[in-house]
């Protein structure tokens, strides 16, 4: 494809005139923006990122690439055939390079065992690890593989060979989980070598280097249970990684381990926070990340010591404001290259100088779009929880909000549980386009997010009705003291953990709410407990299985925090939302909690997508959730 140069005011222009001169938001003109996903950048210092886009008229979804120096200035349309981006597959000294098969390992389908009958559907199971996020096994594997570069037909070595586990790891492990050696002799690789149960059970993802002349495989990791994941060299070839301690916990601090020759330092073991990713520094003395800080995810400078016995530095704050810095794409010269969103703006991508921390945005996809489409103020609102604690919270208020009136208001309910509750930017869960709806909506940073500490993120753990259900209710009901606040019309909404909330705050508190929208959310821990997939997560954060009826945690969390249980009180209108591929939150819990409210006689709908997951990713679906999410809140609040 031959480039073409743009000049930056036709790129701005980029989807222009589909939206009308000073509109509010709507449901289509959402799913029909840029979706901005950066490459890496070149060595003459631009950088490659490409937009995707679906327009409804023509069903069809087109992905185009752009070239921006780092520097800012002119886009360039750009075929990623003709651009020298490094990539990680190939071996420094640019021999060999690394793929990733599927190998065939065990016997699962009716076929395998019986292959004359080859039109039986059935599977023979023998251990759990059977299902994961949206997809049954199937006894294949991803294997990580070499070959010498461009070796067309020779057969591609699997440093993995005959291993029942994945690398990368599903289900959305990536090119992080694997990289060179800096000297192009050994390969490592992350992989959690456990099968069945105790990979249902366990969350022991290890760091492995496999030695090319050797062909044998050690365990860099071996004594850590926890995850260990995202290792990196930095051009010095020192090693660093994310680690987290515990085993079971799956949102244990996230710590930045580095190796001195035999000797292993967590750089952040002081630090009061928990790391999302990392890069080295080009230089090799400092490493940059990114981590939930107070209702935002900014960008941190770690000083690296010359030494494991010299002094840890603190980490530095290089970025600050109402935004997320959500990845790093990389350095070059003086200059990061990050990726950054907020409630009002889908990612673009930004450059940052260093070391002041200054922000100039490279690429603009969705400008002319949101130029034309009035947006609603965030207001950051603090208050004082039940146990006398400051609570922040994110407040989205309509376009052209007027004080004199009295609007509807939304309590929003976070997922995770351990998920931040950040400056995020949702194609389903998006206020600003609540908002345009007529509503004011209330986020709270409650107990059990990261960005304010270590106790506060891991307080939840085994609480799950308690001190967080009182934080969603004291922001709720302290901005429902503002005249604009209609009290009678307050509703309640959330997905996954947030889901779980709504079940229970209707059981706990039926007449606080007018109306209730829960998606994907656990229902009833016992069946919770028998289908999901990942069963350290229930371990750890219910305390154990339901059975366990000697542990205090769990009667606490399988009765009198369980959602289930408190059914004879609801009698507040319901829409529940289920996807029939969610292995993590399986269909059973929707369908119960809709069948309850039916036979109550409690006003409920049940949105039902069969082929999505845990979240809704076709673009026609989910344009039918947000307009039966809309119609409902029109119905019932």
């Amino acid at each position: 494809m031959m480039k073409k140069t743009w000049l930056l005011f036709i790129f701005l222009a980029f989807g222009a005139g589909l939206w009308a001169q000073d509109a509010y938001l709507t449901p289509k003109q959402l799913i029909e923006l840029g979706r901005v996903n950066p490459k890496g950048i070149t060595k003459d210092g631009r950088v490659i990122f490409g937009v995707s886009q679906y327009r409804f008229a023509s069903k069809k979804k087109t992905n185009k690439f752009y070239a921006v120096p780092v520097d800012g200035g002119d886009v360039k349309e750009v075929s990623l055939d003709d651009v020298d981006l490094p990539k990680r597959i190939y071996s420094p000294d640019n021999q060999f390079e690394i793929l990733i098969k599927e190998v065939k390992l065990k016997k699962i389908t009716g076929k395998d065992y019986y292959p004359e009958l080859k039109e039986s559907n059935v599977m023979i199971i023998d251990e759990l690890g059977y299902r994961h996020w949206d997809t049954w096994e199937d006894g294949a594997y991803s294997h990580v593989m070499y070959m010498p570069k461009g070796g067309g037909d020779v057969v591609p070595v699997d440093i993995m060979k005959g291993e029942p586990y994945d690398c990368p790891q599903k289900p959305f492990g990536g090119e992080e989980d694997y990289l060179w050696a800096p000297d192009s002799k050994s390969i490592l690789y992350v992989a959690k070598k456990e099968v069945g149960t105790a990979y249902a059970l366990s969350t022991n993802s290890d760091i492995y280097q496999y030695d090319l002349a050797t062909k044998q495989t050690k365990n860099l990791t071996p004594t850590n249970k926890g995850y260990d994941t995202a290792p990196a060299f930095s051009r010095k070839g020192q090693l660093a990684w994310l680690q987290m301690k515990r085993a079971g916990y799956e949102s244990d601090k996230n710590d930045i381990i580095v190796r001195y020759n035999k000797t292993d330092v967590n750089l952040t073991a002081a630090w009061d926070g928990t790391v999302n990713s990392f890069i080295w520094a080009d230089n090799g003395k400092k490493i940059y990340f990114v981590a939930p800080v107070l209702g935002t995810v900014q960008l941190f400078e770690l000083a690296v010591p010359s030494s494991p016995s010299r002094k840890q530095i603190k980490p530095k704050q290089i970025t600050h404001g109402q935004f997320d810095v959500n990845s790093i794409v990389g350095q070059y010269r003086k200059k990061l290259v990050v990726t950054r969103r907020d409630m009002n703006h889908a990612v673009e991508i930004f450059s940052v100088a260093l070391p002041s921390g200054k922000m100039k945005p490279l690429s603009h996809a969705n400008d002319a779009a949101y130029a034309q489409i009035k947006m609603g103020k965030i207001e950051k609102r603090m208050t004082t929880a039940t146990d006398g604690k400051p609570l922040l919270s994110w407040v989205i208020y309509p376009p052209d909000f007027d004080p004199a009136k009295k609007y509807p208001t939304i309590l929003y309910c976070q997922g995770g549980p351990q998920g931040a509750l950040s400056q995020f930017y949702s194609f389903r869960w998006n206020f600003q386009l609540m908002a345009a709806n007529g509503y004011i909506i209330i986020a709270p940073n409650r107990r059990g997010m990261p960005g304010y500490g270590v106790a506060w993120n891991e307080q939840i753990s085994k609480d799950y009705g308690g001190q967080n259900m009182r934080d969603y209710l004291s922001a709720i009901d302290d901005l429902a003291k503002e005249p604009y606040v209609d009290n009678r019309r307050i509703g309640c909404i959330g997905a996954s953990y947030g889901g779980y909330s709504v079940y229970y705050l209707a059981g706990k508190y039926p007449d606080r709410f007018k109306s209730f929208v829960a998606h994907d959310g656990i229902f009833d821990w016992r069946s919770m407990y028998g289908t999901t997939e990942e069963v350290f997560f229930p371990n750890w954060d219910l305390g154990g299985a339901y059975w366990d009826k000697d542990n205090p945690a769990v009667r606490k969390a399988y009765h009198e925090f369980n959602p289930v249980n408190y059914v004879d009180q609801w009698n507040t209108p319901i829409l529940i939302i289920q996807g029939g591929k969610d292995y993590r939150v399986p269909i059973g819990q929707g369908l119960a909690a809709f069948q309850a409210a039916q036979l109550r006689g409690v006003k409920s709908r049940l949105l039902f997508f069969p082929e999505e997951n845990h979240w809704v990713l076709d673009y026609e679906n989910s344009l039918i959730w947000h307009q039966e999410f809309y119609r409902w809140l029109k119905e019932t609040l």
